[in-house]
């Protein structure tokens, strides 16, 4: 084993403590192979001379990282790296069966010596800052499902550029992040044309958009403009609950939760799904594939997303993507 050419330059202008700086160096230096498994870290003394950090600072640090497990120590040659394995942050919004889908083909397509974290912020600003600040310097890369505020952004603007991917919903094009997000927009209208002949075998077609979903608003914009396109009766609605199902209504659903009001309303009354009311699901799930003799979807393939997150964190190289959502036809429309 060698003591490695590592060096540190500390950052006065940054929001992380000296220590916290350290410590996202070393790991940094571990994760693009600088620093390798069995490589030597200077001494304190030797350290603290050549950054100017005091001995105390960089014994935390070390002591930090030791109980990390990612360096430990010999008592006559000090610290050197023990595991040469890299931890990824992936902050979902919140679980679901299809975040499981994602979530399991991206650990799937991972290396083992990569570790993950699975963490929630449940559309919760506060939440999402304070796990992002907490996460600062401890991963080697962060997958990240945005939220919609503005402060967030900059947040995550503390991120290095090179180590984030924002999945799910973001604005593509504005600058250096990586991004792997849906189409609710133009790709959402073409599935609708897609359904087209289904959908106007139904008097009336509703779009159900709870007022408090995250869902992008420009999806209403969408359903607008391709119902008064193909002269549709219906509209939006923000609150299904206590409303009639009626023989003749199809509907759109965001929400699982609307789903299961929909079809347990169906059974309740004798209405056939697929024949007397119609119902198309956002986001695609193993369930929804037998549920009611199958539901139909708009929905990206998660898998898909799932693989593509973990060949950027593996490898380190930029993907911007924007995955148009496919109708997927079964007997409930």
């Amino acid at each position: 084993m060698k003591e490695a050419a590592f060096t540190f330059k500390l950052d006065e202008s940054s929001a992380q403590t000296k220590m916290q700086q350290l410590i996202h160096a070393i790991t940094e230096a571990i994760s693009n192979g600088a620093l390798h498994e069995g490589d030597f870290l200077p001494s304190v003394n030797k350290l603290s001379r050549e950054s100017g950090l005091s001995r105390d600072t960089i014994f935390k640090a070390y002591t930090t990282l030791k109980h990390r497990s990612v360096i430990a120590s010999t008592p006559t040659k000090g610290y050197f790296v023990s595991n040469e394995s890299f931890k990824v942050m992936v902050l979902l919004d919140d679980f679901s069966a299809f975040k499981e889908q994602l979530y399991g083909s991206f650990r799937n397509a991972l290396p083992e010596n990569y570790t993950v974290d699975l963490l929630f912020h449940h559309y919760n600003p506060d939440v999402f800052e304070q796990l992002i600040l907490n996460g600062l310097g401890r991963y080697s890369m962060y997958v990240v499902m945005n939220i919609r505020d503005e402060r967030i952004e900059k947040v995550v603007r503390k991120i290095d550029p090179n180590k984030l991917l924002i999945l799910d919903m973001g604005s593509p094009g504005v600058d250096e992040m990586a991004y792997i997000i849906q189409d609710f927009d133009e790709a959402f209208k073409s599935c609708l044309e897609q359904g087209l002949e289904r959908i106007e075998q139904y008097q009336e077609f509703n779009l159900v958009f709870p007022a408090s979903t995250p869902h992008p608003r420009t999806a209403i914009d969408a359903f607008n403009q391709f119902r008064k396109q193909h002269q549709l009766k219906g509209t939006v609605i923000h609150h299904l609950k206590n409303q009639p199902i009626q023989k003749g209504q199809v509907f759109l659903v965001i929400k699982d939760d609307d789903l299961v009001y929909i079809i347990k309303a169906c059974r309740e009354q004798g209405l056939k799904l697929g024949e007397d009311v119609g119902i198309i699901s956002y986001n695609d799930s193993p369930m929804k594939e037998v549920v009611g003799e199958g539901i139909t979807v708009i929905s990206v393939d998660f898998e898909e997303m799932g693989e593509k997150a973990a060949h950027f964190v593996e490898n380190k190289q930029k993907i911007f993507e924007v995955l148009p959502p496919r109708l997927i036809l079964r007997n409930s429309l």
